[in-house]
């Protein structure tokens, strides 16, 4: 059983920077994809950022391309999501989510595990 904690979640200006952090607990952390999905009010959950067990592969939503940056520490059993030129549209709920194997997937049908999720507000 995997354990997902998120952190890094708060209240910023839009253009403002923000890392999100997930600490993973059980199991052997490299042997695991990991991805950050989002859900805004009113709206359903959303692919934000995928990462390959390796760090190596990522995969990003058109809509965050260029401005967010996913990446992992496999030392630290952590992943993260740098968060540059936030906009008001990006105020969400920010969930981590592990998979059960170490190829990166955008649907978040395909993983496991879920954190209980952090709060980014982003004010205009």
């Amino acid at each position: 059983q995997v354990q997902l904690v998120e952190s890094g979640g708060g209240l910023v200006q839009a253009g403002d920077s923000l890392r999100l952090s997930c600490a993973a607990s059980g199991g052997t952390f490299r042997n695991y994809a990991m991805g950050w999905f989002r859900q805004a009010p009113g709206k359903e959950r959303e692919f934000v950022a995928a990462i390959g067990g390796s760090g190596s592969s990522t995969k990003y939503a058109d809509s965050v391309k260029g401005r967010f940056t996913i990446s992992r520490d496999n030392a630290e059993n952590t992943v993260y999501l740098q968060m540059n030129g936030l906009k008001p549209e990006d105020t969400a709920v920010y969930y981590c989510a592990s998979r059960s194997s170490w190829t990166l997937r955008v649907d978040q049908t395909e993983y496991a595990y879920w954190g209980r999720g952090t709060q980014v507000t982003v004010s205009s």
